[in-house]
């Protein structure tokens, strides 16, 4: 093909394209959603599944997690002892490195630098950030003596904290900050590039980083770790386990008193976005789904204006230009229209991603680091090529094919189609239909499921109720001191007009998990098959606050001090574990020491909104050592109302308390839901975008159908059909039609609805609810897009019909 033939093309599509101005606007509008759509989604899940992570060697790096029976954080992380080994031993190993998985249960109050604030920070190894391969923006990482027991407190600061507190203030290392009553130097801050809680914790905030001493004292902690390990180069995962499975077995011999444990490797990538690859993969055949019903409209459009073009490719044709050449000249139209829809769509698809990495609340790892880049550039331009062959060729073929010398006589209005046209047109439809019965299905089965989800009996009451993490620092250093500062603090609270109760816990449901083993005296378990069961401290107000039920016994009391009897409340699914047929109440329990059971409680969920509640137990906060702990406030008013005087009531028993930040209880199902409504969210929109293109072609399909038959109406009214038997042939028609989209929807519905089954909750693929749902609201959409046409055809004047050349 010469270079002034391609011009020429080109130059001919764009006068054709400005000669119909409104088609223009229209195709490129729909290629442009099309293509940023996809774009989009294809830079989510490019970032979260294929890209590499933005760390030194990602493809070498693996978590090593424990091999316990149950889903929390104890059962999957590692002692320090057990790390320490490992890395003594390990061959296929380049390096190891960790952090403590449990670092939430403690917080950070800052004074002295504006207002009190409250600080995350998590402890790490002190090789973590030259072991990720970050380098600090200002500083240095932790140095040995830093990370040592009692060492010299230092820490790092993130980019975020650095900017937002202290200004970018380059002077900023070396200053010392008052965190916990306790002076900490500032060494370093985190490059912007690195976002700790992006990666390892999404949904949640990280502020600083603190050097983690891998200790004898740490080690007596338990399972706390969670580690990372780099293979070294040209080991396999399956290498390196084979070598762990070995030097577990090495360590079980030397030291039988350790806990159970174990260490299953996982790639780190797979770990971190594994369970969410399913989704986003919908996600992404659901946006490919919406283009190509895009691309459906557009051909059905391009062939209602070939048809007013036939008589400008005959005279082509007649003048020599070969159908090839006619082809490539309405490809040319169409290669201009998705290149200019390409254009518009990427600022749609900027704007899509800037808006997605900016959510905040999405428990969704590396969804905040989600960017345009060179790959999803490669993946817009193919999809943009794609886009011209689809919409393009159709209309290209059926338009070029024209060479009769009837088509260089003007056609009227009444000219009957063509068959070929005509089944094209509808074919097109058809596919409309079943493309958005597909994503309707889909749709409408993560929408039920997530219903469900929500509908699930928590076992607590969140609304009207928030809470405030309360650190005690070094001011209140003895049991005693924090107990009697925890009971001032809730006084005050309960003193607020509005409110209705206040309690503490160190463990609010949905956050943080961790279990210990739990052993009904006298019975002899298995090794181990010791049941796990998850622990909370609370003070006496706590079940009340959070509503949870008292199904026997009593809540704690004054009775319960730091010398009397040690007690014990359990839930209703740990107490018919450890006594089936008995009364639990005033049993013996071992649970950190020997306890009565004097109260039963119903189960909460406190992993998952999908999970029944695990084996619970709960001990009063005067028989435990404390760490930080959430005040949780009910209040009889609307919270909002009621914030300012909790706010000033805490600070009236300590002035230096950060009160500024605070979690209303929704918030905790918002999280723990997140991913799930993020799927919902994107898939419904497709779904909606795709149902209303659908009805845009079936209307255009109707409407253009009742134009061509204007004369035959005309003749069919002139011989006695009434209005109404006109309306009715119409609507016939078209429900006839959209009925084969439905039917050819159902099956491929059904088939990716059994894809997409482990997406699903309580739910079964074929839910008749929904499956009826799609078919009625399709054929209600389909009816209303053909009424305005069946009604204009229905008011055709015969004679004017019959005079129309």
């Amino acid at each position: 093909m010469r270079w002034d033939s391609l011009t020429q093309d080109i130059r001919y599509a764009s006068r054709s394209l400005r000669r119909d101005k409104g088609f223009f606007t229209t195709a490129i509008l729909v290629v442009g959603l099309g293509i940023g759509a996809n774009t989009a989604i294809f830079g989510v899940v490019n970032t979260l599944l294929f890209r590499p992570l933005q760390v030194s060697k990602p493809d070498r790096l693996v978590l090593i997690s424990n091999t316990g029976r149950e889903g929390d954080l104890s059962s999957v992380t590692s002692r320090v002892a057990n790390y320490l080994d490992w890395r003594r031993s390990t061959r296929t190993m380049e390096d190891m490195a960790a952090w403590f998985a449990f670092f939430d249960y403690g917080t950070y109050s800052m004074v002295g630098a504006g207002d009190p604030e409250r600080l995350v920070g998590v402890d790490v190894s002190q090789n973590f950030l030259s072991f990720l391969g970050v380098q600090p923006a200002l500083g240095r990482g932790f140095t040995e003596e830093e990370a040592k027991w009692q060492g010299s407190p230092a820490v790092i600061l993130t980019h975020g904290l650095w900017q937002r507190r202290f200004g970018a203030d380059p002077n900023i290392i070396g200053r010392a900050l008052t965190l916990n009553d306790r002076s900490v130097r500032v060494v370093g801050v985190l490059p912007a590039s690195f976002d700790f809680s992006t990666m390892f914790t999404p949904g949640s905030r990280v502020d600083i980083l603190v050097p983690f001493p891998l200790s004898q004292e740490t080690d007596r902690w338990g399972n706390t770790l969670a580690v990372l390990g780099r293979l070294r180069p040209n080991v396999t995962v399956q290498q390196a386990q084979a070598e762990f499975d070995v030097i577990n077995e090495q360590i079980r011999r030397a030291h039988p008193d350790r806990w159970t444990f174990g260490a299953k490797l996982t790639p780190l990538q797979e770990y971190l976005t594994g369970r969410f690859r399913r989704g986003l993969l919908v996600l992404l055949c659901a946006v490919a789904a919406v283009l190509l019903v895009g691309c459906t409209n557009l051909s059905n459009l391009m062939l209602s204006r070939a048809a007013s073009r036939r008589k400008e490719m005959a005279i082509r044709s007649a003048l020599g230009a070969g159908r090839t050449r006619l082809i490539r000249q309405m490809l040319t139209e169409s290669l201009f229209v998705s290149i200019l829809g390409a254009l518009l769509g990427l600022i749609f698809a900027w704007v899509g991603i800037r808006s997605l990495s900016a959510i905040q609340g999405f428990s969704i790892p590396l969804l905040r680091t989600v960017r345009m880049d060179s790959t999803a550039l490669l993946f817009t331009t193919i999809v943009t090529l794609a886009t011209a062959f689809l919409f393009g060729l159709i209309p290209a073929i059926q338009t070029s094919g024209h060479k009769d010398a009837g088509a260089l006589k003007d056609a009227g209005r009444g000219m009957l189609e063509g068959r070929g046209a005509a089944w094209t047109r509808g074919a097109l439809v058809i596919s409309e239909v079943a493309l958005a019965c597909v994503l309707l299905v889909g749709a409408g089965l993560l929408l039920r499921s997530f219903v469900r989800v929500l509908d699930v009996n928590l076992g607590f009451r969140p609304e009207n109720a928030a809470s405030w993490r309360v650190d005690t620092g070094q001011k209140y250093s003895t049991p005693a001191q924090q107990d009697a500062f925890y009971e001032r603090l809730v006084r005050a609270v309960e003193a607020v007009p509005g409110v209705a109760s206040a309690g503490i816990t160190d463990a609010l449901p949905l956050s943080r998990d961790r279990s210990w083993g739990v052993a009904a005296r006298g019975v002899q378990y298995p090794k181990g098959e010791m049941p796990l069961g998850h622990p909370r401290l609370v003070d006496r107000g706590y079940l009340r606050t959070m509503g949870i039920p008292f199904i026997a016994g009593r809540d704690f009391d004054a009775r319960d001090t730091s010398t009397s009897e040690k007690v014990i409340v359990v839930n209703r699914k740990m107490a018919r574990r450890l006594w089936p047929g008995q009364n639990p109440l005033g049993q013996i329990v071992s649970a950190s020491g020997e306890r009565r059971v004097v109260g039963v409680v119903g189960n909460v969920r406190h992993q998952a909104l999908e999970e029944e509640g695990g084996l619970e137990f709960y001990l009063p906060l005067t028989q435990a050592s404390k760490g930080s702990v959430e005040l949780v406030v009910r209040t009889r008013v609307p919270l909002a109302s009621a914030v300012p005087a909790i706010q000033r009531a805490l600070r009236s028993v300590d002035g230096n308390l950060p009160t500024a930040e605070y979690h209303e209880l929704s918030e905790l199902i918002e999280r723990a839901v997140s991913p799930r409504r993020f799927l919902v969210m994107l898939l419904g929109a497709f779904a909606v975008a795709a149902l209303l293109l659908a009805s845009i072609g079936i209307y255009g399909v109707v409407s253009y159908s009742v134009g061509r038959r204007t004369q035959e109406i005309g003749i069919r009214m002139a011989l006695g059909a009434t209005a109404s038997a006109v309306r009715r042939q119409v609507m016939k028609q078209t429900v006839a039609l959209v009925s084969g989209g439905i039917a050819a929807g159902l099956i491929g519905a059904l088939i990716a609805a059994r894809l997409m089954s482990s997406l699903l909750y309580r739910l079964e693929p074929a839910d008749p609810i929904t499956l009826l749902g799609t078919m009625f609201l399709l054929l209600v959409v389909a009816i209303l897009a053909a009424y305005a046409p069946a009604r204009r055809a229905s008011r055709v004047d015969p004679m004017a019909s019959l005079r129309t050349e």
